[in-house]
């Protein structure tokens, strides 16, 4: 029997707000799935609802007909399905981010991070990107074969890979998976450059793998650090380890040799941006040699969700935080153009950016890294390869 939910309409976009009748079972299949809106924040979970995509014909509205209450819905549980890829490594050539290729292990993230900015690639697999893109999630086993084959291509250039561009690496997901490891095995094999980005304290598992790549100048990593105040944090990333926990793998990946950049990203202007200096030095007290700043981004569908999320969280702030970032997006919640969207651009963004150096440089945090190794690429021979006559 279908748990206990809210009644449910199903409305068509454009639609003014009319139902649409649906067949049956197309209303249990959506309402065992997925609550599509609750009043209160979800245990444990940073969206507090789970609208439709933008690509679906349909959009979803929980209303209460007087005999459920949404606070008696089930917990949330967090489902996997398995994707075998036929191409991993994917190409940009975007001028605001300092790779062109990266690979991604998993859709979706668990961490949930109301913030994300990769929500709405849920959208494109007919997901939600509210509560599906963190409890509905998608591995992807055959990844190291595939990415073993690609970089063996006759026509294959090597350059620094990144892992953790759209959807953390390191998630808890990994923990069993173990789809990042075997990534991270196939480029220490082939002597391939890597930058890896995470909140994840599952990254000390590797440091066999990571350590030795650090001693031929292959890898580096970054640790996100959003706030130091550990109940704000777990209110904006329910299930990523706690500010303390992070600090805590910096320190053990710096103590490996491993070099590792803080990164102050998101910053929320009203609500975090006052601890910008404290962030990046206890980033250098743990063992960072190296710092960054990303202002908080709201593409898409990340914009109702992250106002949702104020609404119920920090409704006296709000209105504050909303209107410096749409006075750094000329009026805006987001302006995605390049040389912008990572930084916005005013008074108030140009004020972040020189406390940020004026803290980087007193810290020592203001060097560039050194480039990773790119001259020792080389695929290792195979069972039943010819072996080099030199």
């Amino acid at each position: 029997m279908a748990p206990r939910t809210p009644s449910t309409a199903i409305v068509r976009p454009g639609s003014g707000g009319s139902v649409a009748l649906v067949p049956v079972v197309f209303y249990f299949m959506a309402m065992t799935r997925v609550p599509p809106r609750t009043a209160n924040p979800v245990r444990a979970r940073g969206a507090a609802s789970n609208r439709a995509g933008r690509y679906e014909r349909f959009s979803h509205e929980a209303v209460s007909d007087g005999w459920d209450s949404v606070d008696e819905l089930p917990p949330l549980r967090t489902e996997t399905r398995l994707e075998d890829v036929g191409r991993l490594i994917t190409y940009n050539r975007s001028p605001d981010l300092p790779f062109d290729r990266s690979i991604n292990p998993y859709r979706g993230c668990e961490h949930g991070c109301i913030y994300c900015f990769a929500r709405p690639s849920h959208a494109w697999l007919g997901l939600s990107p509210g509560l599906d893109f963190e409890t509905r999630l998608i591995a992807r086993p055959n990844a190291a074969r595939t990415l073993e084959r690609e970089l063996r291509a006759p026509g294959y250039r090597v350059a620094p890979i990144a892992i953790g561009t759209n959807t953390d690496p390191y998630q808890p997901l990994e923990k069993g998976h173990r789809i990042t490891r075997a990534c991270l095995g196939v480029l220490s094999a082939f002597n391939h450059p890597v930058a890896i980005v995470t909140k994840g304290a599952l990254i000390e598992r590797d440091l066999d793998i990571l350590a030795p790549m650090a001693a031929r100048g292959l890898v580096r990593v970054g640790v996100s650090l959003t706030t130091l105040d550990a109940g704000l944090a777990r209110r904006m990333e329910p299930r990523a380890p706690a500010p303390a926990r992070r600090l805590a793998a910096i320190a053990r990946l710096a103590g490996a040799g491993v070099p590792v950049r803080v990164m102050a990203s998101p910053l929320v202007p009203g609500l975090t941006d006052h601890e910008l200096e404290a962030l990046l030095e206890a980033g250098r007290d743990a063992g960072a040699d190296a710092a960054s700043w990303i202002m908080l981004r709201l593409p898409r569908e990340v914009s109702q969700l992250w106002q949702e999320w104020l609404a119920q969280h920090e409704p006296n702030r709000a209105a504050k935080i909303m209107a410096r970032l749409r006075e750094m997006h000329g009026g805006k919640d987001y302006d995605a153009r390049w040389g912008h969207r990572m930084r916005g651009e005013g008074e108030y963004a140009r004020m972040i950016d020189h406390r940020f150096r004026l803290a980087a440089r007193r810290l020592g945090l203001e060097r560039r890294n050194l480039p990773l190794c790119c001259d020792r690429f080389a695929p290792p021979p195979r069972a039943g390869d010819q072996l080099a006559l030199f």
